[in-house]
C-alpha cells in the first residue's frame, strides 16, 4: 500500500495535492472515483505477463521523486516534516508497527499487533518475535517507548507533537520537562521485552486506525541511536548517512538531497523482496513528463497525497508502455493566513488581533476573489476540483457536501471590503487599511512546476482586481525548504497568506493541523470555539458516530466562516506504471507493496 503515516507532514506538489481517505471509508479495490473528477482509475496494474526471475533478481526498479527541491535527508518518521524524505526512504517500511485492512483499520500481522481495552483505558502493543532491524538487532519494547520519548521531548525538533499526546498518562509532565520518564508507557517484560502497554486518561474511536494523534505507529532503533541526544537527532549520522530500517529494503546508498538505492533487507520479518535494487532520483516538476516519455523511470514514488497534476496527466494518460493508477489523495492545498505566533514557551498558538490579516472580512474578501473552479477547469483535467471545505469527500462519513465554500464572487469580495473600511483613497488604485494606512499583502508560494506558477500569477491578478496590493514575499516564489523554513519560525511577518499543502494521515482529526498546540498550525489560527470542536471530534461523545459526523460538519461550517485557512484543491493522487512492473497496488490493504513487486523484462516496456 502507499504507507500511510501517523503524523502530517508538508508537502511541494502546492496545486497538485487533494483529496483524503478516512479510516471507515473504503476505496474499492478495482477503481476509485469521486463525483467532482471525471476521471476513474484502478489502484493496481493488473499485469498478466509472467515474471522474469533473471530480471527481477538482477533488475533494478527505477523510481522517481517529481519535486523542484532537495529532500531534506531526514529517515526518522518523528522528526521528518517534509512528504519528499517520507518518498526517499518509502522501501525501508518508514519503521511502521501495524498493518491495516481497506478503512485503514488497525489489524493483526504486521511489526506488532494492537489491542484496546476501553475499560482499563489502555493500549497493550505485542511486536512479534521475529522482528529486527536491518542491521540483525531484534525490535525491542524500549523502541517503541522511545518514539514517545522523542516525540514529547521538550528539546525535540519535531512538529508532530500535540496536546492530544498529553492524554497518555504521564505526558504532559514530560513534555514540559519536569519528568524523566513517560509514566504512562508501561513495558511488563523490560525494555528488551516484546510488550508495550501504554495507560490513557481517556479513550477516543480514532485509535482503531491509522494515523490517529494519540498512538504514534512507528518507532525507534533505541539501541541505535540511543547516545544520540534528542535534539541532535535530526542531524546526526545515525539518521542522515547511515540510518537503519525495519522494512523490506536496506539503505545501500544515499546522495544527500538527491538520490537513495536499495536492496533487499535479509532481516525483513515478512515477504521478503524481490527486485535485486531499487533507485530513487528527485527529478524537476518540468523535466518528469519528458523524464517517464522517455522510459528514464519505471513510474515515481507512491505517495498517499499525490505528486503528479492535471497537467501531467494530459501530457501522460496515453503514454505507451505505461498504465495509470490512482487514489483518492491523503492531502490537499489550501490558502492560509498569518493570524498570529506560537509561544515556545507554552508550547502554544496564540491568536494576534494586530495582524495583518486579522479582520474577517478581508480573509472572506480574498477568498471570493480567486477563481479556483476556473484554475481547476483549466489545468485539472478532470483528476482536480475546488476544494469547498478542510474535509474532502473521501471521508465520506464527514464531509460536508453541502458547503458552498469559496467560488468566485468578485461582488461580494468588493462588498466585504467596502463594509469593513478598505477603501480607496486620495486616487489611490490599491485599498488601504481601515485606519487609512497603506496596505501591502504579501503571498507566499512554492517554486513550482510552470502551469502552478502561471496559476499563481492568476491569483495575484484576481487580488488586484479587488483593489489589493498583493506582492510576492521576495519577488518571486520561494524554494520549498526556504518556504517551510520561514513558516515554521514561532513568529514571522514575511508572508501574510500563503498556498500550501498538507500530506494527511489517515485519520481525520484535527488536532496536529489546527489545534491550540500543533506546530504545524503555521498560521496560528485559535479561538475558543475551534479549540472546542476538535476536542470534540475525540472526547466521549465521539463514540456516537453521528455525534462525532455532526461535530466535523460544525468544524467545517465553522472553519469555511472563519477563513483563517481555505481549501484550494482536491484531487487524485495518481501515477503512471510502466508495463514491466508486477505487483503494482497502491490500495490501503496491500501492506508488502515492495514486497510484492517484481519485474516482467530486464528493460523498460
Amino acid at each position: 500500500m502507499v504507507k500511510t503515516k501517523n503524523k502530517i507532514i508538508l508537502s511541494a506538489a502546492v496545486t497538485l495535492l487533494t483529496a483524503v481517505t478516512l479510516a471507515g471509508c473504503s476505496s474499492n479495490n478495482s477503481s476509485s472515483s469521486s463525483s467532482n473528477s471525471a476521471v476513474k482509475f484502478s489502484t493496481a496494474y493488473k499485469n498478466s505477463a509472467a515474471t522474469d526471475k533473471n530480471a527481477t533478481k538482477n533488475g533494478t526498479l527505477k523510481l522517481a521523486i517529481s519535486n523542484n527541491s532537495p529532500f531534506q535527508g531526514i529517515t526518522d518518521p518523528v522528526l521528518a516534516s517534509n512528504a519528499e524524505d517520507a518518498q526517499a526512504f518509502a522501501p525501508g517500511g518508514e519503521n511502521t508497527l501495524f498493518n491495516v485492512d481497506k478503512n485503514y483499520k488497525i489489524i493483526d500481522g504486521g511489526l506488532a499487533n494492537q489491542k484496546l481495552d476501553r475499560k482499563a483505558k489502555t493500549a497493550t502493543i505485542t511486536i512479534r518475535s521475529n522482528a529486527k532491524w536491518s542491521n540483525g538487532s531484534p525490535v525491542i519494547a524500549k523502541d517503541v517507548e522511545y518514539a514517545y520519548e522523542v516525540l514529547g521531548n521538550k528539546k525535540s525538533t519535531s512538529s508532530q507533537y500535540s496536546s492530544d499526546f498529553e492524554n497518555i498518562e504521564g505526558m504532559a509532565a514530560y513534555h514540559k520537562g519536569t519528568s524523566d520518564t513517560i509514566s504512562g508507557i508501561e513495558m511488563p517484560n523490560g525494555e528488551k521485552g516484546k510488550k508495550v502497554v501504554i495507560h490513557f486518561k481517556s479513550m477516543s474511536p480514532s485509535m482503531k486506525f491509522s494515523g490517529n494523534s494519540y498512538i504514534w505507529s512507528s518507532i525507534e532503533p533505541y539501541e541505535y541511536i540511543k547516545d544520540v541526544p534528542i535534539a541532535k537527532l535530526a542531524s546526526s549520522e545515525q539518521i542522515r548517512k547511515n540510518p537503519i530500517f525495519v522494512g523490506p529494503y536496506k539503505l545501500d546508498k544515499v546522495v544527500e538531497g538527491e538520490s537513495t538505492s536499495w536492496s533487499p533487507n535479509k532481516y525483513y520479518y515478512g515477504k521478503k523482496a524481490q527486485i535485486g535494487h531499487i533507485t530513487i532520483n528527485v527529478v524537476s516538476m518540468n523535466n518528469i513528463d519528458k523524464a517517464l516519455q522517455s522510459k528514464k523511470y519505471d513510474s515515481v514514488v507512491p505517495s498517499a497525497a499525490g505528486q503528479m497534476g492535471g497537467t501531467d496527466y494530459k501530457n501522460l494518460k496515453n503514454n505507451k508502455g505505461y498504465t495509470n493508477v490512482g487514489v483518492p489523495a491523503l492531502g490537499y492545498s489550501y490558502f492560509a493566513f498569518n493570524l498570529g505566533h506560537y509561544d515556545t514557551k507554552t508550547g502554544k498558538n496564540v491568536a494576534d488581533s494586530n495582524k495583518k490579516m486579522a479582520n474577517k472580512s478581508l480573509r472572506q474578501a480574498m477568498m471570493y476573489a480567486v477563481n479556483v473552479d476556473q484554475v481547476s477547469k483549466k489545468f485539472g483535467n478532470g483528476i482536480k476540483w475546488r476544494a469547498n471545505t478542510l474535509i474532502p469527500p473521501i471521508f465520506s462519513k464527514y464531509y460536508d457536501k453541502s458547503a458552498k465554500g469559496y467560488p468566485l464572487d468578485i461582488k461580494k469580495a468588493n462588498s466585504l471590503l467596502d463594509k469593513a473600511g478598505y477603501k480607496k483613497r486620495n486616487g489611490s488604485k490599491w485599498r488601504s487599511d481601515p485606519n487609512g494606512k497603506k496596505l501591502t499583502i504579501h503571498f507566499g508560494a512554492m517554486t513550482s512546476s510552470a502551469t502552478t506558477e502561471a496559476t499563481y500569477q492568476n491569483y495575484l491578478q484576481q487580488w488586484h482586481k479587488i483593489g489589493l496590493n498583493v506582492k510576492y514575499t521576495n519577488g518571486k516564489p520561494i524554494e520549498m525548504n526556504s518556504f517551510y523554513d520561514i513558516l515554521q519560525k514561532p513568529n514571522q511577518n514575511q508572508i501574510d497568506i500563503w498556498l500550501g499543502a498538507w500530506s494527511l494521515s489517515s485519520e481525520p482529526s484535527q488536532s496536529q493541523l489546527y489545534g491550540e498546540t500543533a506546530p504545524f498550525n503555521m498560521g496560528h489560527f485559535v479561538t475558543k470555539k475551534n479549540t472546542e470542536l476538535i476536542n470534540k471530534m475525540n472526547d466521549s461523545s465521539a463514540w456516537n458516530d453521528k455525534t462525532r459526523t455532526k461535530t466535523f460538519k460544525e468544524w467545517q461550517e465553522y472553519m469555511n466562516d472563519q477563513a483563517g485557512v481555505v481549501g484550494e484543491q482536491f484531487n487524485y493522487a495518481w501515477q503512471p506504471v510502466n508495463n514491466r512492473v508486477k505487483g503494482f497496488d497502491i490500495s490501503p490493504a496491500n501492506n508488502e507493496f515492495y514486497s510484492n513487486l517484481t519485474l516482467t523484462s530486464s528493460k523498460l516496456k
